[in-house]
């Protein structure tokens, strides 16, 4: 559960800590305190989106983090498929807003935003005053069927998606051969020139590195014998070359070695720089007697080089891309000159993957109006609790003209909420207040199949009260015995079945307007039950009202 929620910076709030306690916790507030502002920051941690315009006016960033205890099985193996593990049983989830960027954290560990939302979907559910509106879409309803039904309707799920990525696969390639006689003419000729030009090269892998030294060598021919020639003279043993200077150098050292021996030693050094020098101009003689230059071999490497230049261009970069591409080639006109052949198999392959799709989708389809008569006992047994005295609830089923990765259902909700009426789609029938009760019920049983131990819901009392606001109540505290339920209400009926209540204020002092939370004891909870029945004027007979509503909700509870 929630255990901790801790804000900084973040809108109107400048900094507040609350520590949340199991059950029911209750939040009240005058319109405007920041409710919406601190269910917000929650929604934060499940993703929502950030802006410069969230952080706190003259603030470097924005924080939310929030603490939980974890306790349930399940949800700490839906947490340890993501590579998260509890540390002591807790998880601590921060967001850090900056200007045009943010700081996600598990655990101390940095994670992305859709790591941060994945994990805190196994941890808490929120409800928020427009959520109910989905209910209306036949996506959202699917959605819920889907996730009621889990356990047997993933597997399905996954079933179906894979058959369905390969009836697309068999699709696209049917739909890249299909061609008329003269499209495909044209498109073996096209292959059949360029396979053949390859082929014509005679390509040899490396050869365009040794003819490109090759080429090198030959084009710098003139400017290689001028170096080698002034090279030879100045190391030389003709005229002023080193080798003459070395070879002086070392007749004047021998005449005077037989006076020190340690001139011997010098000498033989000496000795050894002219051997060097000696084969050194020995070997570049070589060199240049042997290097010619052949008008005809440069020109033919000048030739084989613009040929395979050009190939490059076209085909690859390397002449094993070249000659890869051409195996490519070869293959697709080893296809169109079996045409036909290929063309059939493709149809026959096609068939074969839509038959199999639609055995999935059907196995897919079982499953679900299975769990979908589950659903519909449950959610009538929970519009009963919330005051739907007479109502009849049904999802009717529908084949759609097409498939898709999620199967060929199309579902739709219908209720009757008045004896002898017909069943009819939601959005055609039912209010504000009652789309909100109905997908309340919704919620209840999700929980308890996904065992999600916090739901927060955000008034969701819109467009109820009397004794439909009761009933709300009442399944909020049965709701409350099983999870760790945060409800932001403006109803009295809600609030008073509290087991620990809050109250969202907004204070103002000189020019700075801050939010603030703080926890209300049992006197401080019967004057804010109060002032939600009696408004501004608190009088001792509202108190009064408000410590029978307090009683008679303990007793409930109890």
């Amino acid at each position: 559960m929630l255990v901790h929620l801790h804000v900084k910076n973040l809108a109107l709030i400048d900094e507040i800590e609350v520590e949340f306690g199991p059950g029911l916790n209750i939040l009240t507030g005058e319109t405007g305190a920041g409710k919406s502002i601190l269910l917000g920051s929650m929604q934060l941690i499940l993703g929502g989106k950030t802006s410069r315009s969230m952080i706190r006016e003259n603030a470097p960033y924005a924080l939310v983090e929030l603490l939980f205890q974890v306790e349930n099985t399940k949800a700490k193996e839906a947490l340890a498929a993501l590579d998260i593990y509890p540390e002591d049983g807790q998880i601590l989830m921060s967001r850090k807003i900056m200007d045009g960027r943010s700081i996600n954290k598990i655990n101390g560990e940095t994670s992305t935003v859709s790591q941060m939302k994945a994990a805190a979907a196994c941890l808490l559910d929120i409800h928020g005053q427009h959520e109910h509106q989905s209910l209306l879409y036949e996506e959202k309803q699917l959605e819920i069927l889907d996730a009621y039904g889990r356990e047997k309707i993933f597997p399905e799920k996954e079933k179906v998606k894979a058959a369905y990525q390969e009836y697309k696969k068999c699709q696209a390639e049917l739909k890249s051969l299909d061609m008329d006689e003269e499209q495909k003419n044209r498109e073996m000729a096209f292959l059949e020139f360029e396979i053949n030009e390859i082929e014509k090269a005679s390509l040899v892998p490396g050869e365009d590195e040794e003819l490109e030294k090759q080429y090198r060598k030959l084009s710098n021919g003139r400017r290689i014998i001028d170096s080698l020639q002034s090279a030879h003279a100045l190391t030389g043993y003709d005229g002023q070359g080193a080798g003459e200077a070395v070879g002086e150098a070392l007749r004047e050292l021998s005449r005077v070695t037989e006076y020190d021996d340690q001139l011997e030693s010098l000498s033989q050094t000496l000795s050894e720089v002219d051997g060097l020098l000696n084969d050194f101009n020995r070997e570049l003689s070589s060199y240049m007697d042997d290097m010619t230059f052949d008008e005809s071999v440069f020109y033919e490497t000048e030739r084989r080089l613009d040929l395979l230049n050009g190939l490059k261009a076209k085909y690859g970069q390397r002449i094993e891309e070249i000659q890869e591409y051409q195996k490519k080639q070869q293959e697709k006109l080893n296809k169109l000159q079996k045409y036909e052949e290929i063309f059939e198999a493709a149809k026959e392959e096609l068939k074969k993957a839509e038959k199999k799709l639609e055995t999935a989708c059907s196995r897919l389809s079982e499953v679900r109006k299975e769990y979908s008569h589950q659903l519909e006992e449950k959610v009538i047994q929970g519009l009963k609790d919330l005051n739907f005295l007479d109502v009849q609830f049904a999802i009717t089923f529908s084949r759609r003209s097409s498939f898709t990765e999620n199967g060929y259902d199309e579902i739709q909700y219908e209720i009757s909420t008045n004896p002898g009426e017909s069943l009819k789609p939601l959005g055609k029938i039912v209010s504000g207040g009652e789309l909100s009760r109905i997908m309340l019920a919704l919620k209840a049983i999700l929980a308890d199949r996904d065992q999600i131990e916090t739901l927060i819901f955000d008034e969701i009392d819109t467009g109820i009260s009397g004794r439909t606001a009761q009933k709300v109540s009442e399944k909020m505290a049965v709701i409350g015995h099983h999870h760790q339920v945060l409800c932001i209400t403006h109803l009295p009926q809600i609030a008073a079945m509290a087991d620990s209540h809050f109250e969202i204020k907004k204070q103002v002092e000189g020019t700075k307007t801050t939010t603030q939370i703080h926890p209300l004891d049992e006197e401080a909870s019967v004057r804010e039950l109060a002032r939600l029945l009696g408004g501004a004027q608190i009088t001792g007979a509202v108190l009064e009202n408000a410590r029978e509503m307090k009683k008679l909700a303990r007793e409930c509870k109890e």
